[in-house]
């Protein structure tokens, strides 16, 4: 946490580094509701519903969906 910190210190607040940190948040926001989905599905498949397994599947389906999305703005970056 302590680097986190460290990197706050040393940018200006503007405006675009506000929509950055917004854009952080909401990127884990989505992580941890997606992971939360999974989970779900995994204790529900654990109770023998089939439905478990369809909301796991689905709940994975959006974490490698936000992973491409992330790579592919990690190339697009290294590009320009």
């Amino acid at each position: 946490m302590s680097g986190y910190n460290s990197r706050m210190a040393d940018e200006k607040i503007t405006l675009e580094f506000i929509a950055r940190q917004m854009e952080l948040l909401l990127d884990r926001m989505g992580t941890m509701e997606d992971q939360t989905t999974v989970l779900t599905g995994i204790c529900m498949r654990l109770e023998g519903s089939f439905q478990g397994l369809i909301v796991e599947m689905r709940g994975m389906h959006r974490l490698v969906d936000r992973l491409e999305r992330r790579i592919r703005k990690l190339e697009d970056s290294e590009t320009t």
